[in-house]
């Protein structure tokens, strides 16, 4: 579980990165979850768009995905869902809480 700091620090992190994945129509299929928690490994911080023709609600598709791929929702904002997940060799430091 991350602290507010925490959060306030990653979510200004990913200010500057693109969505690595969308989730259309299809919404959440198990190759999806596959691919997230693959990129969450290597990356640690992703930000994913939540495209137009999806019908479920940002936050409970954030909710979904942090549940299955063991990550922290750090922030949605709008159509983006920002997700961090500590790989098994982090590259960020969190501040202290």
């Amino acid at each position: 579980m991350i602290t507010n700091k925490q959060r306030a620090f990653l979510s200004s992190m990913a200010n500057g990165i693109d969505p690595v994945y969308q989730c259309g129509k299809n919404s959440i299929t198990p190759e999806f979850i596959e691919g997230i928690d693959a990129v969450l490994e290597k990356r640690e911080l992703i930000k994913i768009s939540v495209l137009k023709n999806c019908m479920d609600d940002p936050h409970e598709i954030a909710q979904l995905v942090a549940e299955r791929t063991h990550s922290d929702v750090v922030r949605v904002i709008g159509k983006k869902i920002i997700l961090y997940r500590p790989s098994k060799k982090p590259v960020i430091e969190l501040p202290q809480k």
